[in-house]
């Protein structure tokens, strides 16, 4: 590439990087704006008639229109996951395959995101315990890899001829910027998106790409804030609301002296509540998972409807226990008399008026609140505000049955056939228990100095940490949320005692749903004890592969055969090559190939050792002067042939122009292949789709050229083998794919530690890697398959059985 092209490549990725931020944050916008209005109107309406009909005994009536809302709301949401399925959960255990590297049918589909965004906003709004913060890094993902394409399977009709980023790593690295801006837009943390991005996301990442990641993550969040600001407060270009999901300020009242957010002496009640976080995010991934397995066997192989129908059930059961708790369970409390007075700033006093306007006062008297329909019968991000911030009591009773209740009704919910979130949840189950936990010692052991506000925001951390087991992301995107850095050590120490207690039982909840649909995710790094394990105990030694010239027959029945995305380049070795060279000119050309290679080969040694002043101890050097000082190719090449190449009886039979067959006996199986590149399916498609070949009475030269952007045309999705009408090819015409192929990828010697070969794959990020012995044969490729953790300790398990 030419220095100017380059340049405006860089520029186009900013400027798409940009773009694709500003998107993340109107969807954003879009699904807080609906989300709004919908609550709103539904707990205006219920309110009203709660009460009215506490004079007049008709509660029944309520709970009806509340449950006519809420599953209004459930039965628009399973009906737009029954459209596009996965668009069903919060999307994170998809992005994270996708950004380690596996394609999941469909995830980064523009039908995918309209379905996700409208459906999120349908089961928030219909009362189910799930957050909109998951879907919302779903929905940057797909913006991030839709847009840079300028097209869609959805909208066919509309065509740009836009030319650039027409590689899987492109498009990987906009996906990573698209999840970031998801999380910087959904909690207001640029910072905290980008980490997440890197530390839950991406397989392999670039330094260039941190950055742009970091810049999209801040168009994302302040997008957000300049509609939400200017729609809530009328005031345009004040930048008062960073992200759907804010903790509001921390701070003391000013009349309490004793008061401290925390002090050295919480930290020990700290780990303590990062311990319990820990089992009780264990407790939550363990059942979530048993519940996951019983959907999976008895309710995805039945007809759709029955999803739709348990979608029902749990919003059924929810919306009853939760006006049943509220009307029921829940006690009268003081108002507290200390008013959040003297904030300065608009919207620190919006908060303090939203959280006391948030106060529900069902059947208890003046100047008192009743505690549990506080919690229940409000938005999940007031619930939240009023446990960090109310400086009224809650009970204990109230908040353990609250914690309990809420607990089990997240668990079931999360997996149901709708969109949905567990962040939320997940935080608001944690700041019950974190009350709980301050209640507790300032009633009982008479600690005054405690701050429930702190108590509350440690214990979201704690059972957010045991849940979804992240660290560095979740500890900034905390500090960012609560604008409050002096909260790092608190909320780092929980979040780490938390992963660490909870790793002890299961793994985290995304790790779970990823295992149960069986993806071959690769870990950060292999155990210690797979080092005992060589390149060659875990490579597929049977190879499917082609030769530089091939016939158009082979070509389509290996490719017709086999699902294979790339194949070996290669050329036999065989001892009789003079009579085979005589008749067919489809060998002659592949041996002539194999001939240049290896005399390429024998030069590059010639120059070097004459470069450094010494000589090979091999015989290549003399056969090499040879070759170049006498003018009698055939016997020379010959003789150099024997050099280079080890001896053995020729195999009998079998042409370049057969497609290796599973009737092969092992020697001709694993006969010596000399390695000379990668050819991926999509590009041999493209050869035969474009009819790019030549017939045995031309030369190769004469066959068509294809520039790289004809042959990254149809990207990303390349014409199937099966949908190709290939009759107007001849089936002897033979194809010469050596323009193609990669003739330098990334090889590893069989003898290579299991280690080294996975730090290659993962850092570079491979797809294939094909093992290569001493004299330039390749003995076996591999794939992702082959450095999964199961396969990895079925080979271990087999090693030490031979040992």
């Amino acid at each position: 590439l030419s220095k100017q092209k380059v340049k405006r490549y860089e520029a186009v990725k900013w400027v798409l990087v940009f773009a694709i931020g500003v998107c993340t944050g109107l969807v954003g916008l879009f699904v807080d704006f609906f989300v709004r209005l919908f609550t709103q109107l539904k707990f205006q309406v219920v309110q009203s008639s709660v009460e009215e009909c506490t004079e007049k005994g008709c509660l029944a009536l309520s709970l009806l229109e509340l449950l006519g809302f809420n599953l209004t709301f459930v039965f628009l949401a399973s009906l737009l996951v029954l459209i596009q399925p996965v668009a069903a959960g919060s999307g994170i255990p998809e992005i994270k395959c996708y950004l380690n590297g596996v394609k999941v049918p469909g995830v980064v589909r523009l039908r995918t995101v309209v379905c996700k965004a409208t459906g999120v906003l349908f089961s928030v709004a219909g009362g189910l315990f799930v957050g909109k913060e998951g879907p919302m890094i779903h929905s940057g993902a797909v913006v991030g890899a839709g847009l840079p394409q300028f097209q869609s399977i959805s909208l066919r009709k509309i065509q740009f001829n836009f030319p650039y980023f027409r590689s899987d790593r492109d498009k990987r690295d906009f996906v990573s910027a698209g999840a970031a801006a998801g999380v910087a837009a959904a909690f207001g943390a640029p910072i905290g998106g980008t980490l997440f991005s890197l530390e839950e996301g991406s397989s392999f990442w670039n330094q260039g790409l941190t950055w742009k990641v970091l810049f999209c993550s801040m168009a994302a969040t302040f997008t957000l804030n300049f509609f939400r600001s200017g729609i809530q407060f009328g005031s345009w270009g004040s930048f008062q609301l960073p992200g759907l999901l804010n903790f509001g300020e921390f701070k003391c009242s000013e009349s309490d002296k004793k008061c401290h957010l925390w002090t050295a002496v919480d930290l020990g009640f700290f780990i303590l509540m990062g311990i319990v976080g820990g089992l009780l995010g264990a407790t939550f991934n363990c059942l979530n998972k048993r519940l996951a397995k019983y959907r999976m066997r008895n309710v995805h192989p039945k007809p759709k409807l029955v999803r739709v129908l348990e979608s029902l059930l749990v919003s059924l059961t929810t919306t009853v226990v939760v006006f049943v708790a509220s009307m029921v369970l829940g006690e009268c409390r003081q108002m507290s008399s200390s008013r959040h007075s003297g904030n300065d700033t608009l919207s620190l006093q919006d908060i303090s008026e939203d959280i006391n306007s948030s106060i529900k006062t069902f059947f208890c008297p003046n100047e008192t609140y009743n505690d549990m329909a506080t919690l229940f019968f409000n938005p999940q991000e007031s619930a939240i505000l009023q446990l960090f911030h109310q400086d009224g009591t809650f009970s204990p009773v109230t908040l353990s049955l609250f914690f309990l209740l809420y607990f089990l009704l997240s668990c079931w919910t999360y997996g149901i056939s709708v969109p949905s979130g567990l962040f939320v949840p997940s935080l608001l189950c944690g700041a019950a228990f974190g009350r709980l936990v301050a209640n507790l010692l300032k009633s009982y052991i008479g600690l005054d100095h405690i701050y429930s506000g702190t108590f509350a925001l440690i214990g979201a951390a704690a059972f957010l940490g045991g849940v979804v087991r992240m660290t560095i992301s979740l500890t900034v995107i905390l500090i960012e949320s609560t604008n409050e850095i002096t909260y790092g050590l608190p909320i780092m120490i929980t979040l780490m005692v938390a992963k660490w207690t909870g790793d002890f039982f299961n793994k985290g909840i995304y790790d779970i749903h990823v295992n149960l649909r069986g993806v071959p995710l690769l870990e950060w790094e292999t155990g210690v004890e797979m080092d005992k394990l060589r390149a060659s105990d875990i490579m597929e030694p049977n190879l499917t592969y082609v030769y530089p010239h091939t016939r158009i027959q082979s070509l389509v029945s290996i490719l017709r055969t086999t699902v294979h995305h790339a194949f070996p380049v290669v050329t036999e070795n065989r001892g009789n090559e003079r009579e085979f060279m005589k008749g067919n000119q489809l060998i002659s050309n592949n041996i002539k190939f194999k001939k240049s290679s290896i005399l390429t080969r024998a030069g590059e040694q010639r120059k070097r050792s004459q470069s450094m002043k010494s000589y090979p101890s091999s015989e290549l050097r003399n056969m090499c002067d040879e070759h170049i000082a006498t003018e009698e190719p055939p016997e020379k090449e010959d003789l150099l042939q024997q050099m280079l190449e080890r001896r053995y009886t020729p195999y009998p039979n079998l042409y370049p122009d057969q497609s290796p067959s599973e009737e092969w006996t092992m020697e001709e199986r694993f006969r010596p292949l000399t390695f000379h590149g990668l050819i991926l399916r999509s590009q041999l498609v493209t050869l035969l789709d474009r009819g790019v070949c030549y017939s045995e009475s031309q030369s190769s030269a004469s066959q068509p050229r294809l520039s790289h952007a004809e042959m990254s045309e149809d990207y990303p999705r390349y014409p199937d083998i099966h949908d190709l009408d290939l009759t107007l090819l001849n089936p002897r015409m033979i194809v010469d794919v050596t323009p193609y192929m990669n003739p330098s990828p990334f090889t590893v010697s069989p003898n290579t530690h299991v280690s080294q070969v996975f730090n290659l794959f993962r850092t570079m990020g491979l797809r294939h890697l094909p093992v290569v012995n001493a004299v330039g044969e390749v003995v076996g490729i591999i794939t992702r398959h082959n450095l999964t953790h199961e396969f990895l300790q079925a080979r271990l398990r087999q090693h030490y059985q031979t040992i």
